[in-house]
Parts: structure tokens; sequence; C-alpha cells
């Protein structure tokens, strides 16, 4: 459920003009806030391409890449040397869900998605922001500036990459 979201981020990234939007690039800064409202802060670059391709490049406090294909998620940590793989909900229409979104105010848009909430703000056609309640109940907050959208990706930035010694691990 945890890399659920991931797929969510991904997603909604692409929301930015619901129709026209074919690849979404920016720098990130995601707050996570518990219920004793401890924040951890990560920051990071995001790449994605519609219609599920994404890579989430954690660069502080921790380095990280997060890779997003089709129904299956990749996490290589290189501080530990491990890969974790993990297979997605294969039922999840993230277009769909962004295409039903509602405007609730100037720039402010609302998702759900199952049992989840998304508000989306946006800064004329690029998105500038997401919140949402984890399944613990720690608000997130997700930050992008220097946004870009509908550049040439190259599909192979995708595609994981990590040393063979790395341990795997298949969920």
């Amino acid at each position: 459920m945890k890399y659920f979201f991931l797929v969510i981020f991904t997603g909604l990234q692409l929301f930015a003009s619901l129709d026209d939007i074919t690849s979404f690039e920016a720098d990130f800064t995601q707050s996570i806030t518990d219920e004793k409202n401890k924040t951890l802060v990560y920051n990071g670059k995001i790449t994605a391409l519609k219609p599920q391709n994404a890579k989430w490049s954690y660069t502080k406090p921790v380095k990280k890449d997060v890779y997003i294909n089709d129904f299956e998620v990749t996490i290589v940590e290189p501080e530990i040397e491990q890969v974790i793989v993990r297979t997605l909900e294969s039922n999840f229409d993230f277009f769909k869900m962004i295409s039903n979104a509602k405007k609730i105010a100037e720039n402010k848009y609302l998702a759900h998605y199952k049992d989840s909430k998304f508000t989306i703000i946006k800064n004329g056609s690029l998105i500038e922001s997401i919140s949402y309640l984890d399944e613990f109940e720690n608000r997130v907050q997700i930050n992008f500036k220097n946004q870009k959208q509908n550049q040439h990706v190259n599909k192979a930035i995708f595609t994981p990459s990590f040393p063979l010694e790395f341990d795997i691990i298949r969920d």
C-alpha cells in the first residue's frame, strides 16, 4: 500500500492540463507530518511520461531512486545496497481518476481514489503542489518547482539501473 501512493504521485504530475500533458519533470520537496506534528522532509526530482512511467530520484536526506513502470515499482537504495521490486494494483486507472477531478476553487482541484482525497494546486497550467492523508493518517505535501511539461523524455531513464551485487527483494 505504501508504494501505491507513489503511483498516485506519478499520475497526479500529469494532471496539469488533464488532456494534453504527455510528460512532466520537476524538482520536488515532499513533507510528511505525523499525528505528533513531527515532519520528515525529502528532496529530489521527478520525471514522468504517459501512460505510467516515472522516476523519482530522491537526493536528501538519503539517495534513492524509485522507478514506476506499468504495474511494477522498483526501489533502488544505494546506501544499503538493496533493490525492492513490488507489483502494484492492476486495476488502478489513474487517468480516469484525474479526468473526474473537480475544481473546488480557483486553481484548486480535488481528486478521489478509493478512500483517499488528493488536493491539487495549480499555478497557471503547472502543478504547484499535491497534498493528501496517507494510509497512516500522515499529512503529505509535495511542492514542485522548475516544472517542465510535454518535453521529450528518453524512455530508457525508466529502466531500473543498479549494480549486480545489490540484494534484490521481490514482494
